[in-house]
């Protein structure tokens, strides 16, 4: 699995000897493990290296689908990426963790800070913090002592008490913000979607330049609170 990461992280296809470096590993190790990645198409072989294989995809489809999601989202998070000018994210709590299921931020951009998959940093995040405001206390410091409150930049959280009276604010103005706590250069603004019965926690959100908040954050809060009705409902049993 550390080996399907590396690829999956790198910006272009990894060659045998530069995996086996990574993983402290022999080069026939790396052989060995790759094989059956490369069987069941997780990998594809080029003559630059490994890169994720047509699998890839299918997985992606399988996530969205155990979240009862789909098309619909994507084509929400696009109309609200419009709508604000700043890309888009739908973020979801389930069983203890935390996960930004999909984004409208580009697969090439690599410096943008909030990509598709587990999500380490909620309490620094808007996302983050909508969704564990929207949790029962108990649960949500569970998951804090789980997974710990890192300070990022100067502005994180990182204390208990001051992150409770944080959620105390997210829920009384209905809308939670991360002004530069996971990233300096990007603001976040997230609002938690209603229960929709399925034992999931969602939320939509989106980050622009810390630079831009001050001038946009009413529209921009404005277009997400617009954006909550249409999330898709669960389908029909």
């Amino acid at each position: 699995m550390e080996l399907l990461d590396l690829v999956a992280d790198a910006g272009r296809a990894v060659g045998a000897k530069a995996l086996a470096r990574s993983l402290g590993c022999s080069l026939s190790t790396v052989y060995h493990l790759a094989g059956p990645l490369l069987a069941r198409g997780h990998l594809v072989r080029t003559a630059e290296g490994y890169a994720p294989g047509p699998r890839v995809p299918a997985l992606h489809r399988a996530h969205l689908r155990h979240h009862g999601l789909g098309a619909p989202t994507g084509e929400l998070l696009g109309r609200l990426r419009r709508a604000t000018g700043a890309e888009a994210y739908h973020t979801a709590y389930r069983d203890g963790l935390i996960t930004v299921v999909d984004t409208t931020a580009p697969v090439t951009d690599t410096a943008h800070p909030f990509t598709p998959g587990p999500e380490a940093r909620a309490h620094a995040t808007a996302h983050g913090k909508a969704l564990l405001a929207a949790l029962p206390r108990a649960r949500r410091r569970r998951y804090l002592a789980e997974h710990g409150m890192a300070r990022f930049t100067e502005r994180t959280i990182t204390g208990a008490e001051r992150f409770e009276a944080e959620m105390a604010a997210v829920r009384g103005q209905g809308y939670a913000v991360s002004v530069g706590e996971a990233d300096l250069a990007y603001t976040c603004l997230a609002v938690a979607v209603p229960d929709r019965g399925d034992g999931i926690v969602h939320a939509l959100s989106v980050s622009l330049p810390t630079a831009d908040f001050a001038r946009r954050q009413g529209a921009v809060r404005a277009a997400l609170a617009r954006a909550v009705p249409d999330f898709p409902a669960l389908p029909e049993s």
